[in-house]
This record gives structure tokens, sequence and C-alpha cells, in this order.
């Protein structure tokens, strides 16, 4: 190959994260409860993190960032620190941990000492299946001229397998299992197939979750061995939900003219509503079936994100964490 054929090729560079945010605080903080770069920490922790609030009060402290990871429904807490780790900010995620109930604790810093790293693992050994931490570095590179990209380097985690064997809670049933195989061969179906869905980590649970692109709001994959059925549906959780269903019933003729006939159910006795769709007469305990299953699947959940999608976005209410946030400028 002559050198007039060769790529030209750059340079990565890392930077200080401090040349992009001179305040943790007012500049950070802020960039990571963005909906589009929380979105990269959850890729990274194989979440799917929803904000709750910014700066919230836990007694004298302020925790920088409290989310939910809706794949497993517990509360996180995120703690930010651009420099190298210290006594005090380990003490501070603890604290979190209790005054908030967190189940999931992420500190983020610039570099973690060896020293916080194994108190990390440490913690996860003792806590297992009760609290996952996190240790995260935030890392940034560049090549040539081009903008700075962040990178969430994961240092300390939780062991899945450990935690798994140790907690009652998640000690599996047979009907979890399978639920667990079956959405793990749902995933490989997805990538030998290509799919542009956001496909998260599988779990012994009856239902798969996917982002639609805002908070309040999932794309929901179901099997039931009891029913024996799948599913696919849009749920809306929160205070808004009735409202946001309502607006998206008025468009229920252009809706169903590309989705075909769906149910919509306003669920009266909460406040959560579904838009659902389901395939009857399929029993997940039969494995030679999986593969058509799969294929609806996947086919119902790309058409929904397609339809369903810019829609959500496109609803004239106010997100919840934006009400919070009025509430404390108010």
């Amino acid at each position: 190959m002559s050198n007039m054929n060769r790529p030209t090729l750059g340079n990565l560079e890392a930077l200080d994260p401090r040349t992009i945010w001179t305040d943790e605080a007012k500049e950070f903080t802020p960039w990571l409860a963005k909906p589009e770069n929380l979105s990269r920490l959850s890729k990274a922790l194989d979440m799917e993190l929803e904000l709750e609030g910014v700066e919230v009060s836990v007694g004298p402290y302020n925790a920088d960032i409290v989310a939910n990871d809706t794949t497993s429904n517990c509360r996180v807490v995120v703690e930010n620190q651009l420099e190298k780790t210290n006594h005090d900010h380990l003490g501070k995620v603890l604290t979190y941990a209790s005054g908030l109930e967190a189940r999931v604790l992420v500190w983020i810093a610039r570099e973690f000492t060896e020293e916080h790293r194994r108190a990390m693992d440490f913690l996860n050994e003792c806590t297992a299946g009760k609290l996952r931490l996190y240790g995260v570095e935030i890392q940034l590179f560049k090549i040539g001229d081009s903008p700075a990209a962040p990178y969430f380097n994961i240092v300390a985690s939780p062991n899945e397998y450990v935690a798994a064997a140790q907690s009652k809670e998640t000690s599996f049933t047979e009907t979890k299992t399978l639920y667990l195989e079956f959405w793990n061969s749902f995933k490989d179906h997805c990538k030998v197939t290509g799919t542009g869905l956001s496909l998260r980590k599988a779990r012994p649970q009856h239902w798969f979750g996917m982002a639609v692109g805002r908070s309040k709001f999932s794309l929901n994959l179901t099997v039931s061995a009891m029913y024996r059925r799948l599913g696919c549906e849009i749920y809306m959780r929160g205070k808004n939900a009735k409202q946001a269903f309502k607006l998206l019933e008025h468009d229920k003729a252009p809706i169903e003219a590309e989705t075909g006939p769906i149910e919509w159910q306003e669920l009266p006795d909460g406040q959560d509503c579904r838009v659902v769709l389901y395939k009857s007469d399929f029993d997940p305990n039969e494995k030679t079936g999986w593969q058509e299953g799969f294929k609806w699947l996947k086919r119902e959940a790309e058409l929904f994100h397609k339809v369903f999608s810019p829609r959500i976005k496109a609803l004239p209410i106010e997100d919840e964490e934006d009400e919070m946030e009025d509430k404390r400028n108010g």
C-alpha cells in the first residue's frame, strides 16, 4: 500500500476536566443533569437514569444529583468531584445513601486513589445485594482541533454475581430465570439482525424497558408465562401521565393508521397510563417459538418508537424535574 493511500490518523489527547468545567457545582453538575449527558452516564453504568433533582438537601449537605434507575426502580445518588478522591466525599456519599434511602451510589471524580477504589470494592462486597457503589473517573479526550469528548471510566463496581448469590431479594424463581434467559436471547437476536433500539441490561422480570426520549415515559416489552402472551407498550408515569395520555389519545386515528388497532388503558385506579399491543398464544416455556416472538417484539418496538417518540417529546406538558427547579428558584 503506497503512502498516498494510507489514511491520516490523529493523536488522541487527554485533557484536564477543569479546562472545560472550572466550577464543579455551577458547571459540571448542571451539565451532567441534562438528559443527553445523563444518558451518557446511563450507558456507561448500564442503567436507565431518570433525573429526580439537582442539589437535593440531605441535612446540612446537598446531594449533587438524585436520579432513579428505571430498570431496577432504585434511587441513585451521584456525587461529583473534579479533583482526586478524598475522605470528605466518601463520607458524603455514604451520608446521602442513608438520608435519601438510595440503593445505588455513583461517585464521579477526576482520579481515584487506590485506597478509595479498594474502599468501594470493600463496601460492595459487604453490602452485596443491598447497596451498589460505582467509582467513575470523568475523562476528556480530543483529536487535533476537535471538540472535547467526555468518557466515563468505571474503576469500581459491584460484582453482580456475588450480589445475586448473597441477596435473598435477588434469588431467582424458575420463572424469573426463564425471563432472564428470554431477554438475553432477545438482545442477541437484535444484535444479529440489527436495530436502532437502545438495549439495556436484561433482568429477571417480565418486562424489558427502553427509553423514548423523555422522563416518566418508557417503551416496555413484556412476556407473561401466566397469560401466555407478549406485549409492546408505551408506559406513562407521574402526575402528568393522565394529561399526556389524553393528548396522545387525541391523535389516536393517525397513530393507529401506522400501528394498527391498539389498546388505550387509562388505568383509572392510579396515576399511570399505558398504550399497549398484545400478541396472544405465546408460551415462553416453549423455546422453539422464541425466534418468532423475538421478531414480533423487535418489529413492534421499532414501530412504537418511531410513532410515539416524536409525539412524546413534543407534548406540551412540563417535565416534573423542571417543575422542581422552578420551585427552587421561585
